[in-house]
């Protein structure tokens, strides 16, 4: 194994055309790491394919079964390499991860989190995605576009740049994902299941704060959407619309001109009065009817959940999503 406590060499090995290399981050995987690596051996792709693992100081069996899993990949013509962090200290996903890249060779990377499981058909699928859209994160069927279902070329990987390693609590997919937009990448779905997400107390997701990644959106919001907007509604007078304009920046609350809403009993009491605020007097922000309302519109109303009530809502008014509405849901 190429020691990284010491990390993996800082450039990546020339990238082979066609080439697809399987990024693994490991931490304590054990439970799982059998299951995920023969989904590797498991794919169907024609293709030629490596395994990049990198084992970032675990202490349980993780190794052995990465090396119990090398002997049978490469049997089977896959190559694998492996790097680790040997010292008694987790360096984080986004370490672990970037490091998997470094060390590998693929034209494309196809991320997989050492607790998941991928359907036979993934790597051929995105594959031949990536081919047609280039530029793009290619995502499968699901509700998130966010890891562990992207597959990018290694050239608009380092465009966009590498994760965020600040370790524990950041997270650098959410980033990643954030700078890919910015950078005017686009996003593509497989419309199949790709993908078996295991959701555990043990998931690295777990340790990141729900309030964290809610500062990360608003911030996101702000700078993508509401910099180039002079005022804008929310749609939603309720706790979460509520919440959004409290986070904004003072400069984005002032161009907050009402909440909309469909709930009655909102739209009669007339208006929400900011009481944090110190300003004097305290801010009061109109509440009207969604029909009344004036966009563009930022929608903090979550899909799917009104039996389609509130999608017919939004069609009937006849705006274009990124001009006259954006969702922040």
């Amino acid at each position: 194994m190429a020691a990284a406590g010491g990390a993996a060499a800082s450039t990546a090995p020339r990238a082979r055309p066609g080439h697809v290399s399987i990024i693994v981050p490991v931490h304590n995987s054990e439970r799982w790491l059998d299951e995920c690596l023969k989904s590797v051996w498991e794919q169907d792709f024609e293709g030629t394919m490596e395994l990049s693992v990198f084992n970032d100081a675990s202490t349980d069996g993780s190794a052995e079964i990465i090396e119990k899993w090398k002997i049978k990949l490469e049997d089977a013509g896959v190559p694998v390499i492996v790097g680790s962090n040997d010292s008694s200290q987790p360096r984080g996903v986004g370490f672990a991860k970037n490091q998997a890249i470094i060390q590998s060779s693929g034209t494309y990377l196809c991320f997989l989190d050492s607790d998941d499981v991928m359907m036979p058909q993934r790597v051929r699928l995105q594959y031949e995605a990536a081919i047609q859209h280039p530029n793009s994160v290619f995502t499968s069927h699901g509700p998130t576009v966010i890891m562990p279902t992207w597959f990018c070329s290694r050239e608009w990987f380092f465009h966009v740049g590498r994760f965020d390693e600040g370790g524990k609590g950041v997270p650098e997919d959410l980033l990643f994902f954030y700078k890919h937009i910015q950078k005017g990448g686009e996003v593509f779905r497989v419309n199949q299941c790709l993908l078996l997400y295991r959701y555990h107390p043990q998931a690295a997701s777990h340790s990141i704060l729900e309030e964290t990644i809610w500062n990360h959106r608003v911030r996101f919001l702000e700078d993508r959407v509401l910099r180039s907007w002079t005022s804008f509604t929310i749609w939603n007078a309720g706790k979460q619309g509520k919440k959004l304009y409290r986070s904004l920046s003072s400069a984005n609350r002032k161009k907050v001109t009402a909440f909309c809403d469909v709930d009655e009993k909102k739209i009669t009491k007339g208006f929400y009065t900011y009481e944090e605020s110190e300003e004097t007097p305290k801010p009061k922000i109109p509440i009207r009817h969604f029909r009344d309302a004036s966009p563009p519109l930022i929608i903090c109303v979550k899909l799917d959940l009104t039996g389609g009530a509130f999608e017919k809502n939004l069609k009937g008014l006849n705006l274009k999503e990124g001009r006259d509405y954006y969702h922040f849901n």
